[in-house]
């Protein structure tokens, strides 16, 4: 199948979040190649009932069976004859659903992992948005990418940026790669004195300074435990040794990552910070389509800028490295953690310094056994006992 002449049928798993809409932004720029088959939320009926009526789709779904008879009463009024489904399952069967071509994986944490999963052993084209699958599944996704035969394109600006430097032929990487940079922002607190973090709203951590972002992901933007999980995702995405990965503050946000090659020269890849732009690399690949992004003006830039990761300002970036070396599954205890903590901080439970001291506490106190990395519920069953340990420190501090 052509993909210059095809029309790939679209499945978009959390449609309704950031990264949802802008795949479908970029989808609605080239409607002569794609076609949405299926859309999938988590809790907003009516937004993903408006986006069903725009593009009515074959399937929707989300997970909870009453938000779901709500969404499907909602289309039955309108007419439109989009099947709606319900529960956990659904979003595996759509995400393997013999008709799809390429999954948008979108979904935000570990509730992202299943319907990964299912992708990657339907063989699918992957477009992999939530990291959290790599973080928590690590071997055991890579693993079921190969076994499935499935086409693994990651959607993280980051990692989308070293993809981008990168040869086609992965075989080709090892020999080329020394290390690779992936550059962080800083958030917004960059400049502010880390003794005056404790009392940080909610609403100051989500106001990014460059990219628009849900919440969640915001807050770990502001710690920097966005980072982190970028960290690991790029080990298993790249097949690096942790040591080979390094992070560097680049406030502009102009350059995304770089991979320095074992000839010391470096490969970086620019432009303006839009998810749109990996989005449509992904959804094109090999090949390049419109974004909507703007172009960058080389001329209007006052100066790119690079300081040092700083571990006193964002002690949560030293906890990957420190995941990756430690048993398997340590990852996994790190993404529950600080899942629980960020939900705690946003709902005003603790105080936002409080978010690494529930991250750092539950990796120390939870070690994963062997079993549990080999297997969907082993990872689970890991998950949510790490979850229960996060949440009595939660407790703890709440106190």
């Amino acid at each position: 199948m052509s993909s210059a002449t095809a029309c790939q049928r679209i499945c978009v798993l959390g449609s309704t979040g950031s990264i949802g809409v802008s795949t479908l932004d970029v989808i609605a720029r080239h409607s002569d190649r794609f076609e949405v088959f299926a859309l999938t939320g988590a809790s907003r009926v009516d937004e993903l009932a408006a986006q069903c009526l725009q593009w009515k789709p074959r399937f929707a779904a989300m997970p909870d069976a009453a938000r779901a008879a709500a969404l499907r009463e909602c289309l039955k009024r309108e007419g439109l004859r989009t099947e709606v489904l319900a529960g956990e399952g659904a979003l595996d069967e759509l995400a393997a659903h013999p008709e799809v071509d390429a999954v948008m994986a979108a979904i935000v944490g570990a509730a992202g992992l299943s319907s990964c999963l299912a992708a990657a052993r339907a063989g699918k084209r992957l477009l992999l948005a939530n990291k959290e699958a790599l973080v928590v599944g690590g071997a055991f996704f890579m693993d079921a990418v190969k076994a499935g035969g499935a086409t693994l394109l990651p959607i993280d600006s980051e990692h989308s940026a070293i993809f981008q430097c990168l040869p086609e032929d992965r075989a080709a990487w090892p020999a080329r790669i020394a290390h690779i940079v992936l550059t962080a922002s800083g958030g917004p607190f960059r400049t502010r004195d880390p003794a005056t973090l404790h009392a940080v709203t909610p609403d100051e951590a989500c106001a990014h300074p460059n990219w628009v972002m849900g919440r969640k992901i915001s807050v770990d933007s502001a710690t920097m435990m966005n980072k982190a999980l970028e960290v690991i995702e790029a080990r298993w995405l790249f097949d690096l040794e942790p040591e080979r990965i390094r992070v560097v503050l680049h406030p502009q946000s102009i350059i995304h990552s770089m991979v320095v090659c074992r000839d010391n020269s470096v490969l970086a890849q620019l432009g303006t910070p839009d998810m749109r732009v990996p989005i449509a690399y992904g959804l094109s690949f090999p090949e390049r389509i419109a974004s909507g992004a703007s172009q960058l003006d080389f001329t209007a830039l006052a100066a790119l800028s690079f300081e040092p990761a700083d571990f006193v300002r964002y002690p949560g970036l030293e906890l990957s490295w420190a995941a990756l070396r430690a048993a398997p599954g340590s990852t996994a205890v790190l993404n529950a953690a600080n899942e629980e903590a960020v939900a705690a901080f946003l709902a005003g439970t603790i105080a936002f310094d409080r978010i690494h001291s529930v991250n750092a506490g539950t990796v120390e106190r939870v070690l994963p056994s062997p079993d549990a990395v080999r297997s969907l519920p082993g990872l689970l069953d890991l998950d949510a006992c790490s979850r229960r340990e996060a949440q009595r420190l939660i407790r703890s501090f709440a106190s």
